[in-house]
Protein backbone atom coordinates (compact mmCIF):
# COMPACT_ATOMS: atom_id res chain seq x y z
CA UNK A 1 0.00 0.00 0.00
CA UNK A 2 1.18 3.52 -0.75
CA UNK A 3 1.24 5.68 2.36
CA UNK A 4 2.06 8.82 0.38
CA UNK A 5 1.72 9.80 -3.27
CA UNK A 6 3.13 13.15 -4.43
CA UNK A 7 2.32 14.46 -7.92
CA UNK A 8 3.90 17.53 -9.49
CA UNK A 9 4.53 19.33 -6.21
CA UNK A 10 5.88 22.85 -6.80
CA UNK A 11 6.67 25.60 -4.31
CA UNK A 12 8.18 29.02 -4.96
CA UNK A 13 9.43 31.77 -2.68
CA UNK A 14 9.52 34.80 -4.94
CA UNK A 15 12.10 34.08 -7.63
CA UNK A 16 13.39 31.00 -5.80
CA UNK A 17 11.87 27.63 -6.71
CA UNK A 18 12.10 25.45 -3.60
CA UNK A 19 10.36 22.49 -5.27
CA UNK A 20 9.98 21.86 -8.98
CA UNK A 21 7.39 19.31 -10.13
CA UNK A 22 8.24 16.73 -7.45
CA UNK A 23 6.78 13.26 -8.02
CA UNK A 24 7.28 10.59 -5.37
CA UNK A 25 5.55 7.48 -4.06
CA UNK A 26 6.35 6.06 -0.62
CA UNK A 27 5.27 2.52 0.17
CA UNK A 28 4.29 1.21 3.59
CA UNK A 29 6.94 -0.33 5.81
CA UNK A 30 9.97 1.43 4.33
CA UNK A 31 12.50 3.76 5.92
CA UNK A 32 12.55 6.47 3.28
CA UNK A 33 15.32 9.04 3.19
CA UNK A 34 14.97 12.44 1.52
CA UNK A 35 18.61 13.19 0.83
CA UNK A 36 20.05 16.46 -0.31
CA UNK A 37 22.24 19.41 0.68
CA UNK A 38 20.84 22.25 2.75
CA UNK A 39 18.40 24.29 0.70
CA UNK A 40 17.49 21.39 -1.59
CA UNK A 41 13.78 21.43 -0.68
CA UNK A 42 13.60 18.60 1.84
CA UNK A 43 12.06 20.58 4.71
CA UNK A 44 9.72 22.36 2.30
CA UNK A 45 8.49 18.97 1.12
CA UNK A 46 7.84 17.81 4.68
CA UNK A 47 6.11 21.08 5.53
CA UNK A 48 3.73 20.73 2.59
CA UNK A 49 2.80 17.08 3.16
CA UNK A 50 2.13 17.87 6.83
CA UNK A 51 -0.17 20.74 5.92
CA UNK A 52 2.08 23.41 7.44
CA UNK A 53 2.94 25.00 4.08
CA UNK A 54 0.83 25.45 0.99
CA UNK A 55 2.08 24.40 -2.43
CA UNK A 56 1.80 26.55 -5.56
CA UNK A 57 0.79 23.56 -7.66
CA UNK A 58 0.65 19.78 -7.52
CA UNK A 59 -1.09 17.39 -5.15
CA UNK A 60 -0.32 14.82 -2.48
CA UNK A 61 -2.43 12.07 -0.99
CA UNK A 62 -1.97 10.10 2.22
CA UNK A 63 -2.91 6.42 2.53
CA UNK A 64 -4.59 6.35 -0.90
CA UNK A 65 -7.28 8.60 0.56
CA UNK A 66 -8.55 5.88 2.91
CA UNK A 67 -8.66 8.09 6.01
CA UNK A 68 -9.82 11.35 4.44
CA UNK A 69 -9.09 14.36 6.65
CA UNK A 70 -8.38 12.01 9.58
CA UNK A 71 -5.08 11.02 7.97
CA UNK A 72 -3.27 13.44 10.33
CA UNK A 73 -4.13 11.13 13.23
CA UNK A 74 -2.04 8.43 11.54
CA UNK A 75 1.12 10.56 11.35
CA UNK A 76 3.71 11.51 13.98
CA UNK A 77 6.33 14.13 13.14
CA UNK A 78 9.27 16.22 14.38
CA UNK A 79 10.22 19.15 12.16
CA UNK A 80 12.07 21.53 14.45
CA UNK A 81 14.20 21.28 17.61
CA UNK A 82 12.25 19.29 20.23
CA UNK A 83 10.36 21.60 22.59
CA UNK A 84 8.92 20.45 25.88
CA UNK A 85 8.23 22.09 29.22
CA UNK A 86 11.71 22.36 30.77
CA UNK A 87 10.46 22.10 34.38
CA UNK A 88 8.47 18.90 33.74
CA UNK A 89 9.85 15.38 33.57
CA UNK A 90 9.45 12.89 30.71
CA UNK A 91 6.26 11.35 32.06
CA UNK A 92 4.61 14.72 32.61
CA UNK A 93 5.55 16.03 29.17
CA UNK A 94 4.32 12.88 27.45
CA UNK A 95 1.06 12.97 29.42
CA UNK A 96 0.41 16.39 27.89
CA UNK A 97 1.01 14.94 24.43
CA UNK A 98 -1.41 12.10 25.26
CA UNK A 99 -4.04 14.67 26.19
CA UNK A 100 -3.49 16.63 22.98
CA UNK A 101 -3.70 13.47 20.85
CA UNK A 102 -6.59 12.09 22.95
CA UNK A 103 -4.68 8.86 23.53
CA UNK A 104 -5.68 7.24 26.82
CA UNK A 105 -3.99 3.91 26.08
CA UNK A 106 -0.38 4.93 25.53
CA UNK A 107 2.11 2.85 27.52
CA UNK A 108 4.58 5.56 28.49
CA UNK A 109 6.89 3.10 30.18
CA UNK A 110 7.21 1.04 27.00
CA UNK A 111 7.77 4.14 24.88
CA UNK A 112 10.47 5.46 27.22
CA UNK A 113 12.12 2.05 27.27
CA UNK A 114 12.16 2.01 23.47
CA UNK A 115 14.01 5.35 23.40
CA UNK A 116 16.32 4.44 26.31
CA UNK A 117 14.90 7.01 28.72
CA UNK A 118 13.04 4.86 31.22
CA UNK A 119 15.67 5.36 33.91
CA UNK A 120 15.48 9.13 33.47
CA UNK A 121 11.70 9.41 33.19
CA UNK A 122 11.45 11.42 36.44
CA UNK A 123 14.24 13.86 35.53
CA UNK A 124 13.28 17.33 34.37
CA UNK A 125 13.56 17.99 30.64
CA UNK A 126 15.99 20.84 31.33
CA UNK A 127 18.54 18.31 32.60
CA UNK A 128 18.51 16.28 29.38
CA UNK A 129 21.32 16.22 26.84
CA UNK A 130 20.54 17.02 23.21
CA UNK A 131 20.40 13.33 22.38
CA UNK A 132 18.00 12.63 25.24
CA UNK A 133 15.76 15.50 24.13
CA UNK A 134 15.68 14.09 20.62
CA UNK A 135 14.83 10.62 21.90
CA UNK A 136 11.98 12.00 24.03
CA UNK A 137 10.65 13.74 20.93
CA UNK A 138 10.72 10.42 19.08
CA UNK A 139 8.73 8.85 21.92
CA UNK A 140 6.20 11.71 21.64
CA UNK A 141 5.68 11.03 17.92
CA UNK A 142 4.69 7.45 18.74
CA UNK A 143 1.80 8.49 20.98
CA UNK A 144 -1.46 7.77 19.24
CA UNK A 145 0.06 4.74 17.47
CA UNK A 146 0.65 6.48 14.10
CA UNK A 147 1.39 4.48 10.97
CA UNK A 148 3.95 6.98 9.63
CA UNK A 149 6.75 8.80 11.47
CA UNK A 150 8.38 11.88 9.91
CA UNK A 151 11.71 13.28 11.08
CA UNK A 152 13.64 16.28 9.77
CA UNK A 153 17.39 15.79 10.31
CA UNK A 154 16.90 13.47 13.32
CA UNK A 155 20.63 13.10 14.03
CA UNK A 156 21.64 16.71 13.41
CA UNK A 157 23.97 18.07 16.10
CA UNK A 158 24.30 14.77 17.94
CA UNK A 159 27.59 13.18 18.93
CA UNK A 160 28.51 9.74 17.51
CA UNK A 161 26.88 7.91 20.43
CA UNK A 162 23.69 9.96 20.05
CA UNK A 163 23.61 9.31 16.32
CA UNK A 164 23.98 5.56 16.89
CA UNK A 165 21.19 5.57 19.48
CA UNK A 166 18.75 7.42 17.20
CA UNK A 167 19.69 5.15 14.29
CA UNK A 168 18.95 2.08 16.40
CA UNK A 169 15.60 3.49 17.57
CA UNK A 170 14.46 4.32 14.04
CA UNK A 171 15.27 0.79 12.92
CA UNK A 172 13.29 -0.64 15.85
CA UNK A 173 10.33 1.56 14.91
CA UNK A 174 10.48 0.32 11.31
CA UNK A 175 10.70 -3.28 12.54
CA UNK A 176 7.31 -2.73 14.20
CA UNK A 177 5.77 -2.16 10.78
CA UNK A 178 5.85 1.64 10.85
CA UNK A 179 6.83 3.71 7.84
CA UNK A 180 9.61 6.20 8.55
CA UNK A 181 10.27 9.26 6.39
CA UNK A 182 13.41 11.21 7.26
CA UNK A 183 15.10 14.19 5.66
CA UNK A 184 18.86 14.35 6.00
CA UNK A 185 21.99 15.79 4.45
CA UNK A 186 24.16 13.24 6.27
CA UNK A 187 24.91 10.71 3.56
CA UNK A 188 26.38 8.02 5.76
CA UNK A 189 23.32 8.00 8.03
CA UNK A 190 20.91 7.61 5.13
CA UNK A 191 22.96 4.68 3.88
CA UNK A 192 22.96 3.01 7.32
CA UNK A 193 19.32 3.68 8.24
CA UNK A 194 17.19 3.85 5.11
CA UNK A 195 15.80 1.13 2.85
CA UNK A 196 14.86 3.67 0.15
CA UNK A 197 16.21 7.06 -0.83
CA UNK A 198 15.16 10.07 -2.91
CA UNK A 199 17.99 12.42 -3.88
CA UNK A 200 16.88 16.05 -4.21
CA UNK A 201 18.89 19.06 -5.37
CA UNK A 202 17.57 22.60 -5.81
CA UNK A 203 14.01 21.30 -5.63
CA UNK A 204 14.49 18.71 -8.37
CA UNK A 205 14.23 14.96 -7.81
CA UNK A 206 17.41 13.44 -9.27
CA UNK A 207 17.05 9.77 -8.34
CA UNK A 208 14.82 7.55 -6.24
CA UNK A 209 14.55 3.87 -5.36
CA UNK A 210 15.90 1.24 -2.98
CA UNK A 211 19.25 2.24 -1.48
CA UNK A 212 20.79 -0.85 -3.10
CA UNK A 213 19.67 0.24 -6.56
CA UNK A 214 20.90 3.81 -6.16
CA UNK A 215 24.25 2.67 -4.82
CA UNK A 216 26.46 0.43 -6.91
CA UNK A 217 26.47 -2.68 -4.71
CA UNK A 218 29.55 -4.25 -6.30
CA UNK A 219 32.77 -4.57 -4.33
CA UNK A 220 35.87 -3.11 -5.97
CA UNK A 221 39.11 -4.98 -5.26
CA UNK A 222 42.53 -3.51 -6.04
CA UNK A 223 45.31 -6.04 -6.64
CA UNK A 224 49.01 -5.89 -7.39
CA UNK A 225 51.85 -8.41 -7.70
CA UNK A 226 55.42 -8.44 -8.93
CA UNK A 227 54.37 -10.45 -12.01
CA UNK A 228 51.55 -8.22 -13.29
CA UNK A 229 50.98 -10.30 -16.45
CA UNK A 230 50.47 -13.47 -14.41
CA UNK A 231 48.06 -11.56 -12.19
CA UNK A 232 46.09 -10.38 -15.24
CA UNK A 233 45.71 -13.94 -16.49
CA UNK A 234 44.74 -15.12 -13.01
CA UNK A 235 41.93 -12.61 -12.43
CA UNK A 236 40.64 -13.15 -15.99
CA UNK A 237 40.15 -16.83 -15.12
CA UNK A 238 38.02 -16.12 -12.04
CA UNK A 239 34.34 -16.79 -12.85
CA UNK A 240 32.99 -14.28 -10.30
CA UNK A 241 34.90 -11.27 -11.67
CA UNK A 242 32.52 -8.83 -13.40
CA UNK A 243 35.01 -6.32 -14.73
CA UNK A 244 38.77 -5.75 -14.96
CA UNK A 245 40.57 -2.43 -15.20
CA UNK A 246 44.35 -2.05 -15.30
CA UNK A 247 45.93 1.21 -14.13
CA UNK A 248 49.71 1.03 -14.33
CA UNK A 249 50.72 -1.61 -11.78
CA UNK A 250 47.28 -1.91 -10.10
CA UNK A 251 44.55 -4.21 -11.35
CA UNK A 252 41.05 -3.24 -10.29
CA UNK A 253 38.27 -5.83 -10.46
CA UNK A 254 34.57 -5.72 -9.67
CA UNK A 255 32.81 -8.52 -7.85
CA UNK A 256 29.37 -8.99 -6.34
CA UNK A 257 28.95 -7.75 -2.77
CA UNK A 258 28.04 -11.26 -1.59
CA UNK A 259 31.24 -12.81 -2.92
CA UNK A 260 33.88 -13.62 -0.30
CA UNK A 261 36.71 -11.48 -1.66
CA UNK A 262 39.20 -12.97 0.82
CA UNK A 263 39.26 -16.15 -1.29
CA UNK A 264 41.11 -14.23 -4.03
CA UNK A 265 44.29 -14.07 -1.95
CA UNK A 266 44.09 -17.80 -1.26
CA UNK A 267 43.53 -18.72 -4.91
CA UNK A 268 46.36 -16.43 -6.05
CA UNK A 269 48.76 -18.02 -3.59
CA UNK A 270 47.80 -21.48 -4.88
CA UNK A 271 48.72 -20.26 -8.37
CA UNK A 272 52.12 -19.10 -7.12
CA UNK A 273 51.18 -15.42 -7.21
CA UNK A 274 52.11 -13.35 -4.15
CA UNK A 275 49.94 -10.27 -3.85
CA UNK A 276 51.76 -7.09 -2.86
CA UNK A 277 48.57 -5.02 -2.73
CA UNK A 278 45.04 -6.10 -1.77
CA UNK A 279 42.32 -3.54 -0.96
CA UNK A 280 38.56 -4.18 -1.09
CA UNK A 281 36.08 -1.31 -0.91
CA UNK A 282 32.40 -0.77 -1.47
CA UNK A 283 31.14 2.25 -3.36
CA UNK A 284 29.61 4.55 -0.79
CA UNK A 285 26.43 6.56 -1.05
CA UNK A 286 28.54 9.71 -0.76
CA UNK A 287 30.34 8.89 -4.00
CA UNK A 288 27.08 8.03 -5.73
CA UNK A 289 25.41 11.18 -4.39
CA UNK A 290 28.22 13.44 -5.60
CA UNK A 291 28.17 11.81 -9.03
CA UNK A 292 24.39 12.18 -9.39
CA UNK A 293 24.30 15.79 -8.19
CA UNK A 294 27.33 16.73 -10.32
CA UNK A 295 25.53 15.49 -13.44
CA UNK A 296 22.54 17.65 -12.53
CA UNK A 297 24.70 20.78 -12.44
Amino acid sequence: MSVLTIRGLTKRYGKITALADLNLTIEAGNIYGLLGPNGSGKTTTLGIILGILGQDSGTFEWFDGNYGEDHRLKIGAILETPNFYPYLNADENLEIICHIKKDKKADLGALLELVNLKERRKSRFSTYSLGMKQRLAIAATLIGNPEVLIFDEPTNGLDPQGIAEVRDILKKIADRGKTVIMASHILDEVEKICSHVAIIKKGHLLATGPVGSIINSDITVELAAENIEALKSFVASLPFVKRIHVDKNIIEIGIDQHTDHSVINKLAFEQGILLTHFVARKKKLETEFLEITAKAG
